[in-house]
């Protein structure tokens, strides 16, 4: 090699501790993302390296958590990310999974609404009743005993 080319740059590697610090998670979770193929870090002695590959399938797979889906799902996902462009039985397959996601996330939603129409129903009986025993635990003052006497022995 001659001295006027120069070498490529090694490709960023990150530790584990950099990764779990980068995502807000444990090094745990990335072990166990691991455990279950999302993600194949290199070695180097006994200290686990990260690509920038396992960085985005890193990023992919916290995404798709986020949005409610299953290991099996994000795993999918993830190596269809990888995958040759010519993937239409797998893009078909993934985008069947996304719209059974997306209806039950809207049926959830349309529950959520329900429910918190009914607690604003909730909350306003509870603090009618709580007006209405206020105003019967009120102290009488001296001229309201006075009216109400009066209008009794009227």
């Amino acid at each position: 090699m001659s001295a006027s080319r120069k070498a490529a740059p090694p490709a960023a590697t990150h530790t584990i501790t950099e990764l779990a610090q980068e995502f807000d998670i444990t090094p745990r979770a990335i072990r166990f993302y691991e455990d279950v193929g999302l993600l194949t870090p290199g070695r180097e002695g006994r200290n686990r390296v990260y690509t920038h590959r396992d960085r985005t399938r890193l990023k992919l797979t916290l995404r798709g958590k986020r949005l409610g889906l299953t290991l099996q799902e994000i795993k999918q996902l993830v190596d269809m990310y990888e995958s040759p462009d010519d993937t239409a039985p797998q893009l078909k397959a993934f985008l069947a999974v996304l719209q059974a996601h997306r209806l039950q996330l809207e049926q959830q939603r349309d529950d959520l609404e329900v429910t918190l129409a009914e607690i604003v129903q909730h909350e306003a009986r509870c603090r009618d009743l709580l007006a209405t025993a206020a105003r019967r635990s009120a102290p009488r003052t001296p001229t309201r005993r006075l009216r109400s006497k009066a209008a009794v022995e009227a």
